[in-house]
């Protein structure tokens, strides 16, 4: 079993299903609501610990019931925490839009106490970040804290893995430190100004951010599937009607994460993720909706 260990942000989903999204000024009646874990970093350690992975989890959280939420979600799927509680500040949240007929999202992050993580907290956990046999982090907590581990991780040889969201502009040399990096086509765009529509437009962009530094780029396409480089695009799996996309993306970089934990090469991990995705948007939530390695292997 590969040690994976993942810094990002914990958020309380709160989920409304409607028609359509209301427009600015608009009451609009929605279909249902729920409340559940979320969060980019945490659903990936969550689908990177069902997958059989030893999962270590860097954040903060506030003292509120969100908090709570976050450890009892992280205690179930069996994701070991490393988090500060703050009193200056709260759990995240995040708004997610779910459109009725297509299962297609729109989300807003408040990413709240994890937003305060900086170099300095990273460093507190350099020898759990030297000891793992891959790092994942995101763009929802500071750039500057997931570039301090990203260089601590490659410094001792540890696999970077970094999955570019939400999209935005990374400092000079950021690329140079990822082993891999996990863009969707929006994200792609946003990092190599190629649009990606195509397994030729993935192609292209993926050159584009191997001349920024990164050993070996993977743009996930939805439904087409994922695009990985010097392999071409390796398909989607269907494992049923699709009922949400939220989380697919990060059900897709945890399975990956923890496939390469266990020595498997990266078009192995990345059918391993592809499978993993296909299973996660048959089901609502996020977290909640992410598979364990027997559901895995029996589609695969």
């Amino acid at each position: 079993m590969g040690k994976v260990v993942v810094l990002g942000v914990f958020v309380a989903d709160t989920a409304y299903r409607a028609d359509r999204m209301p427009v600015m000024g608009e009451t609009l009646m929605g279909n249902t609501f729920s409340l559940g874990p979320g969060g980019k970093g945490s659903n990936q350690a969550v689908a990177c610990a069902r997958m059989g992975a030893d999962t270590h989890m860097i954040s903060m959280l506030g003292q509120d019931d969100f908090a709570k939420l976050a450890l009892e979600t992280w205690a179930e799927a069996g994701v070991v925490p490393h988090v500060q509680q703050r009193e200056d500040s709260y759990t995240g949240a995040a708004f997610i839009f779910i459109e009725e007929s297509s299962g297609d999202n729109a989300i807003i992050i408040a990413p709240g106490a994890a937003a305060l993580i900086k170099a300095p907290d990273i460093d507190a956990h350099e020898d759990l970040i030297a000891g793992a046999d891959v790092f994942v982090t995101q763009l929802e907590q500071s750039i500057e804290a997931a570039r301090r581990g990203l260089e601590i991780a490659r410094r001792a040889g540890v696999a970077t893995i970094l999955n570019p969201a939400p999209a935005a502009t990374l400092p000079e040399g950021m690329l140079a430190l990822c082993d891999y990096v996990t863009p969707n086509e929006t994200e792609c765009e946003a990092l190599t100004g190629v649009a990606v529509q195509s397994a030729e437009d993935a192609e292209r962009a993926c050159k584009a951010l191997c001349d920024l530094g990164v050993r070996t780029p993977i743009i996930t396409m939805g439904e087409q599937g994922a695009y990985l480089f010097g392999h071409g695009l390796v398909s989607a799996v269907n494992a049923g009607p699709v009922v949400e996309t939220t989380g697919a993306g990060d059900a897709f970089n945890g399975a990956f994460a923890a496939a390469l934990s266990e020595g498997k090469s990266p078009l192995e991990a990345v059918r391993y993720g592809a499978a993993t995705a296909g299973i996660s948007v048959t089901r609502p939530g996020t977290a909640p909706s992410m598979p364990r390695r027997a559901e895995v292997d029996a589609l695969m």
